[in-house]
């Protein structure tokens, strides 16, 4: 869109946000003109230009610098469960896995940036688009479309701005669009206040969005579930513990438990509206998001970021720079894997039963011959985004996977973990819980054990219950920030390393060596996969669950297990993580040096 210069206060933003007045259209929602041919004023007399203008909003979404790589891989993977490979530098992506990330790490910089420029366009249309004649005095038809659009607007800017908070803490918040701004050298602005507002918007966009099957619009725009999905995350999240600028310490407020009121009724209004359930086959749900399989055939994915068009843009980077590894040699194209699975992940799924385990760790690799090669225990990645999923090969690093926000799961367990801290574990509760339960152990139910009927039990079990069903979809790290348990995640999980190490305690009977031989990837079904795979003992409950002979069995190939564990890898684990203060990540020096008002915090 051209801006008319007399609009624009400055184009050099002190944030860096420069240049972002500007609308890109995405393929499928645009017939007619491209808007950015067209003046500001002109958009918002059209119902398909005022469309295109959000799809402007959605486009920041996606791309390397946002979902479609580093706001979804890098930013949340250094937990209990996954974390981004290779030697520790606080200069590089490794420097945030290993929570000591420098203010000059430039894995910082873009990502920050277009977020902003998501909440400058959504700032630009949330403006106009009320003050325009379709949207008070157009037809039913053209009002009612203008008031979603509207509503999606309010939606997106509380995606960008959640973001911003839960890695950067207190940001600066603009809430209307730079041309309209006195001063663009702003200060931050305490995140309560800006969760707040986003609360108060979410509520008027809930009833400005309509329902997905009243809509027709794919899963990956938002509807009304995911507006309420998104208002319970996020009152979740101000009713969470955080890092504060003033006393450098995680604190929660005194009124913490009125936003959990808020997280279980939008909550119960999505499990109520009987709209969505769970996908009875768990892997499905994620081959689902390869093959644009709009929201699946239960609605389970209740929103989704498009990835489209085969560039750093606008698609995604899902399979290849995280997910399972294939050598470039293969007839699938190389895919990195960055992501590695921490070793003592694997053992805490059921050794038999929970259908998670292999869906969400993959503990294989594809070689030059398409067959299957066991990795060792420290080198397992993130088995939920597949190249060989998808229909492109070769040497293409975007997949057009897309990432999932909201899943109906997240919202069942965010629905009893909130009905757990105002009331207690109630058959509300423990119904919520237990269908997320029962599906990961469809076949043997047996298995799932007793559900805790005290208040700290049930929520033990929600906090461990979320690590099996979210692994790599960006959520664990975050979890555990709200909750205030990141420090002692990372001290129970060092040691549990050690132990494992050690084959000690729980880890007594883990093999130092597992013994295979490689086999043909037959790419059908996770279950077929595992079952197909040619393991010393027959099947993984005996060859990675039970100890195994001492020297290779003729034939068999050996592959580090437990030895593979050793004291440097402990070490690294989390290796720069300091308390009240790694929970959060400093913002770039190139930024702040941009804005004399802008200030470091937090310790950095």
């Amino acid at each position: 869109m051209k801006i008319n210069k007399k609009h624009i206060k400055s184009l050099f933003l002190p944030l860096a946000l420069g240049g972002l007045l500007t609308f890109t259209s995405c393929e499928g929602y645009l017939d007619v003109e491209n808007p950015s041919t067209i003046s500001q004023d002109a958009v918002f007399t059209s119902v398909g230009y005022a469309n295109s203008a959000v799809t402007g909003i959605y486009n920041s979404l996606m791309g390397d610098d946002a979902y479609g790589s580093r706001v979804s891989t890098l930013y949340p993977n250094a937990a209990d469960d996954f974390r981004i490979g290779g030697t520790y530098n606080p200069l590089d992506r490794r420097g945030i896995s290993g929570f000591g990330v420098s203010p000059d790490n430039t894995e910082l910089n873009r990502p920050f940036l277009q977020l902003y420029q998501g909440i400058e366009r959504a700032n630009i249309v949330i403006k106009n688009i009320q003050a325009s004649n379709l949207y008070n005095n157009g037809t039913a038809a053209e009002q009612t479309t203008m008031h979603k659009l509207h509503g999606e607007a309010l939606t997106l800017r509380a995606i960008f701005y959640h973001e911003l908070i839960r890695n950067w803490g207190d940001v600066p918040a603009p809430f209307e669009p730079s041309s309209d701004q006195e001063d663009l050298y702003m200060t931050k602005t305490d995140q309560d206040e800006i969760y707040d507002r986003l609360l108060e918007d979410l509520a008027l966009a809930s009833e400005l969005v309509p329902w997905k099957a009243e809509s027709g619009d794919p899963s990956t725009r938002i509807t009304k579930s995911a507006v309420k999905g998104l208002r319970a995350r996020i009152a979740l999240a101000r009713g969470g513990y955080a890092l504060r600028r003033d006393s450098r310490q995680m604190e929660r407020r005194a009124n913490y438990q009125q936003y959990y009121q808020i997280a279980r009724q939008e909550t119960l209004d999505i499990i109520e509206s009987g709209r969505h359930s769970l996908h009875p086959d768990y892997e499905q749900v994620f081959k689902d998001l390869h093959m644009g399989a709009n929201g699946g055939a239960t609605n389970e994915l209740i929103f989704e970021i498009g990835a489209f068009g085969g560039n750093s843009k606008t698609d995604s980077k899902l399979g290849y720079s995280n997910g399972l590894r294939i050598d470039r040699s293969s007839r699938y194209g190389q895919a990195n894997g960055q992501l590695e699975a921490i070793p003592t992940y694997f053992y805490e799924f059921d050794s038999i039963a929970d259908v998670r385990r292999d869906v969400t760790i993959a503990y294989f690799q594809v070689n030059k011959d398409d067959n299957k090669e066991l990795t060792r225990l420290t080198q397992m990645r993130d088995g939920k985004f597949r190249k060989y999923w998808t229909s492109i090969d070769g040497t293409a690093q975007n997949l057009g996977i897309n990432w999932p926000v909201i899943r109906y799961a997240d919202v069942l367990l965010m629905f009893a973990e909130a009905e757990n801290e105002l009331n207690g574990p109630t058959a509300q509760a423990v119904s919520a819980y237990e269908q997320v339960r029962r599906r990961a152990y469809t076949g043997n139910e047996g298995r799932m054990g007793a559900t805790p009927t005290d208040k700290q039990g049930f929520f033990d079990a929600i906090v461990h219950e979320r690590l099996l069903e979210f692994g790599g979809e960006g959520i664990r790290r975050y979890d555990l920030y709200r909750w205030n348990l990141l420090t002692p995640a990372i001290a129970e999980t060092r040691a549990n390393l050690v132990a494992l190490m050690n084959q000690e305690g729980r880890y007594t009977n883990v093999p130092l060596y597992v013994y295979y031989n490689p086999t043909p990837l037959v790419d059908t079904t996770v279950p077929a996969e595992v079952e197909s795979f040619d393991f010393f003992g027959n099947s993984v409950a005996n060859a990675m669950y039970t100890p195994v002979p001492a020297t290779t069995p003729t034939g068999y190939t050996r592959v580090n297990w437990a030895a593979a564990v050793n004291a440097d890898y402990v070490e690294s684990f989390a290796v720069a993580f300091e308390p009240n203060k790694s929970e959060l990540f400093p913002i770039y020096s190139g930024v702040l040096n941009q804005n004399y008002r802008l200030t470091q915090d937090y310790g950095y």
